[in-house]
């Protein structure tokens, strides 16, 4: 995630302040725990259980640190609820190849390809963004391949 140009929808925040308060609360506290025994085994030079440790708190620790960046950068956006086009937070439902598929538009922060959550800045979600139901689009995949989509539903 290199921009700073993060977008999520308020489910999205509030998914990272959760994620984030874990974090600094019960999961800080563990590690730091695993390092205080691991400590106690003697030498730290040879001690497997500390160096797991201490790596584990350093992916932690920049866990947090990118969380709050994301965060403070973020733009939350709220859909509007009486919208008949596709954008940021719809739930869209299509047929994609002979399938119905249910996708959420999100920000990048947020995506999950298998929880369904697209984002605004992937083909597919670009090319949904601004369609209306009934409508049929192409998006080009990473290799170029055409996919097709045909808008059956929009949620809100």
């Amino acid at each position: 995630m290199a921009d700073s140009n993060y977008i999520l929808t308020p489910e999205g925040r509030e998914k990272l302040e959760e994620e984030l308060h874990y974090l600094e609360t019960e999961k800080r506290a563990e590690i730091g725990e695993r390092i205080r025994v691991a400590r106690e085994f003697g030498d730290i030079s040879e001690n497997s259980e500390y160096d797991d440790a201490k790596n584990e708190q350093g992916m932690m620790e920049a866990r947090i640190a990118e969380i709050n960046h994301i965060l403070s950068e973020a733009t939350v956006v709220k859909t509007p609820k009486r919208s008949s086009k596709v954008n940021v937070g719809s739930v869209v439902t299509v047929n994609m190849s002979g399938t119905e598929r249910v996708l959420t538009i999100v920000g990048g922060a947020e995506s999950d390809a298998a929880a369904g959550k697209v984002s605004n800045e992937s083909p597919v979600g670009a090319a949904l963004l601004g369609h209306k139901k009934g409508e049929t689009v192409i998006a080009i995949g990473p290799t170029g391949r055409e996919i097709t989509l045909e808008i059956l539903k929009i949620e809100h």
